[in-house]
C-alpha cells in the first residue's frame, strides 16, 4: 500500500511544462473525534418502531400470571444497581465551550487550529487544520502523522484511517503571494480512548462539528462539505 501512495507522490513534485518549480505538497489531517453517546431518534423512525413494537405486542405469546410473578422476582437482590443514563447536554454545551471534547456528544467533533500555516497572506495566523509540508518522507501518510504529531506531542491515542488521502484540493497561487500555489492532501485520523489532549504548536485550537466547521473555512465550504461525511 505503501508504495501505491508514492505513486501518487512523485509525480506531484516534477516540474510540469515550461514550469521551473516545483509544487509544494501539504498534507493536512482531519482529526475527528466519533459520537461518544446514539444520536437521538428521528421522530419518524422512533413513529415507526412504536407502531412495529405495538404491533408484535398483539401477537406475542401471553403466560399465565403466576408464572410471570416468579419471573419478576427472579434476579431481585440486594446487588441490583438502579441504572441513570448519563446527561446528553454537558456542561462544556451549557458554555459553548469549543476547545472540550466532552461537547456535541451525539456528534463528530473536528480539530482546527488557530495560528501560521502555508500559504496564509502575509504569515497571518489563520484557522487551519494539523499540517505539514511534504519533504522527504516515505510516504505521504508519513508526512500527515508528523504533522498529527507536531500538534498532540505523540500519537498513542489516534488512528489513521487507510493509507491514502481522503480527499485534495489545490490552492491557486494570488497576487500577493504569486509563489504560494500548493496541493493539500486531506488525512482521517480518529480519536481512541481519551476525552483530552494537549495541543500544542498553535495559538488557539477548537473541537468543532461538521456545520462548525463550515463557518471557519467559507470559501472551501463547498469542497469539505463533500469531503467530510457525517
Amino acid at each position: 500500500m505503501r508504495r501505491s501512495v508514492m505513486r501518487l507522490v512523485h509525480p506531484l513534485v516534477t516540474t510540469r511544462g515550461f514550469c521551473t518549480k516545483p509544487e509544494k505538497i501539504v498534507a493536512s489531517v482531519l482529526f475527528e473525534r466519533l459520537p461518544v453517546v446514539i444520536p437521538k431518534i428521528d421522530p419518524v423512525v422512533y413513529a415507526f418502531q412504536e407502531f412495529s413494537f405495538r404491533w408484535r405486542q398483539q401477537y406475542r405469546r401471553r403466560y399465565p400470571d403466576e408464572f410471570l410473578d416468579k419471573a419478576d422476582s427472579r434476579g431481585k437482590g440486594d446487588y441490583q444497581i438502579d441504572y441513570e443514563p448519563a446527561p446528553r447536554i454537558t456542561e462544556a454545551d451549557k458554555t459553548n465551550d469549543r476547545k472540550s471534547l466532552q461537547r456535541a456528544l451525539d456528534r463528530r467533533l473536528y480539530l482546527l487550529l488557530y495560528g501560521k500555516a502555508y500559504g496564509s497572506p502575509s504569515g497571518k495566523a489563520v484557522w487551519h487544520f494539523p499540517e505539514k509540508i511534504y519533504e522527504a518522507e516515505e510516504t505521504l501518510r508519513k508526512c500527515a502523522e508528523s504533522a498529527l504529531q507536531s500538534v498532540l506531542g505523540n500519537l498513542s491515542h489516534t488512528y489513521f484511517v487507510g493509507n491514502a488521502p481522503m480527499g485534495h484540493m489545490i490552492i491557486q497561487p494570488t497576487d500577493n503571494a504569486p509563489d504560494a500555489g500548493y496541493k493539500q492532501f486531506f488525512f482521517k485520523s480518529q480519536v481512541i480512548a481519551t476525552n483530552k489532549f494537549k495541543i500544542g504548536k498553535c495559538e488557539d485550537f477548537v473541537w468543532v462539528t461538521k456545520d462548525e466547521l463550515l463557518e471557519y473555512f467559507p470559501e472551501q465550504a463547498e469542497f469539505l462539505n463533500k469531503m467530510i461525511i457525517s
